[in-house]
């Protein structure tokens, strides 16, 4: 089969080859462990994959021979409606984990199909009626036409932000529900959104300056960092194993899976609009009671050293419910209820560093015991409640 397999080519080959090769792994593994996520991504991973073919095929000559040049003009590519909205049911299903998809869901997806039935009645009329090439006489892929592009980078824009918000809306509620927040946050998420509002803009920039989209030359640079972007977030989406432990809905109840019932604890999260932030003010009576109630609670029962504390098992110890914990704890104390978990566990590492413990044991041995579940996550609240690294501080606090 004619393929010219230069440098530009090739390098799409290899991104397409491989999306699709890891879109047909996250459908099997969606399907084998009923992964909503897998399921989106593998769909995703689809499109961005036919979304490049064009100028794969284009580069290696398939655009300039025939037959392949008539053929190809007729198969809708670059779904330019469905790739973006699919993105943002992806971030959907792997932040909130009660969301199933609803009917009224579809609206999203009308859009794609209206030009789904476009690009079919082009080839009918084309192809079954006239028997002759009318809508692509003009020698040019509709996938390129002006419009369907500008309106396709728009909405790619749209469900990019607003799948960032999404994004900043669960961290928000992570961080004010678990003590464990750092390997619940997806960054390789937010890094992947950010990336591609960044590349989106770049776009923009140079479309701007020159709106031919079909010169396939001068887009190259484009394809290539989109492929490899894409093969970022579908490489890190087979990999992570985390699934969400929190739902948006506080009517939903969270299924677990026999693994997940022994790794996490029982979450019963608030909306996020019943929460607090810190430092919002508002009326609570007995502040200064519930602040000496949690405060007994970590430092005479050192709850803090479970390490899959969240607030609802905070709450059911003080027989009340996660607002009332969120409000005290936000405005109390000023600080989301991971923060104040790990401020804890940082002033007892620091008791254990002044009374020499760590000239007996690790530094992380002592981390572990005092709650904190990673290296990583155990420096970062040490230095954020410290402004010092923990190796830092012996040197220049210890008397050891």
């Amino acid at each position: 089969m004619f393929f010219e397999f230069g440098l530009k080519s090739s390098f799409l080959l290899v991104f397409f080859f491989h999306g699709v090769v890891f879109s047909i792994l996250l459908f099997l593994k969606g399907r084998q462990y009923d992964d909503k996520p897998g399921s989106w991504l593998s769909l995703f991973t689809l499109l961005c994959a036919l979304y490049i073919a064009p100028f794969m095929l284009g580069y290696a000559g398939w655009y300039s021979k025939m037959p392949y040049r008539e053929i190809l003009f007729y198969i809708p590519f670059q779904q330019l409606f469905l790739l973006p909205p699919v993105l943002y049911f992806y971030c959907r299903s792997l932040f909130d984990r009660s969301f199933v998809f609803t009917r009224s869901d579809l609206v999203h997806f009308i859009p794609a199909m209206l030009y789904g039935v476009y690009s079919l009645l082009v080839f009918v009329v084309d192809k079954v009626f006239l028997g002759d090439i009318y809508f692509y006489k003009d020698g040019r892929d509709k996938d390129f036409s002006f419009w369907y592009q500008l309106a396709g980078f728009i909405s790619l824009g749209f469900y990019l932000i607003k799948s960032l918000r999404l994004y900043t809306r669960y961290k928000r509620l992570v961080y004010n529900t678990v003590s464990f927040a750092d390997s619940l946050t997806f960054a390789w998420a937010q890094r992947f959104i950010i990336a591609c509002l960044f590349l989106l803009a770049i776009r923009g920039t140079f479309f701007v300056l020159n709106p031919e989209w079909a010169q396939f030359g001068r887009k190259f640079w484009y394809y290539l960092l989109f492929s490899g972007l894409f093969y970022y977030i579908s490489l890190s989406g087979y990999i992570n194993s985390i699934r969400s432990v929190t739902t948006f809905d506080d009517s939903a109840e969270l299924p677990k899976t026999s693994e997940e019932e022994n790794l996490l604890p029982e979450l019963t999260l608030t909306e996020e609009e019943n929460q607090t932030q810190p430092g919002e003010k508002i009326d609570i009576p007995d502040l200064d009671l519930w602040k000496i109630k949690i405060e007994q609670l970590m430092l005479d029962d050192k709850i803090y050293e479970d390490p899959e504390l969240s607030i609802a098992h905070l709450a059911g110890q003080l027989d009340t419910h996660t607002k009332k914990i969120s409000q005290v704890i936000n405005q109390g104390f000023e600080m989301n209820f991971n923060d104040f978990v790990n401020y804890h566990r940082v002033k007892a590492i620091i008791k254990k560093m002044d009374a020499g413990e760590h000239s007996i044991q690790t530094l992380l041995s002592l981390a572990f015991e005092c709650g904190f579940n990673s290296k990583s996550t155990f420096n970062r609240a040490f230095k954020r409640h410290t402004s010092v690294t923990p190796i830092a501080y012996i040197q220049k606090y210890s008397n050891n």
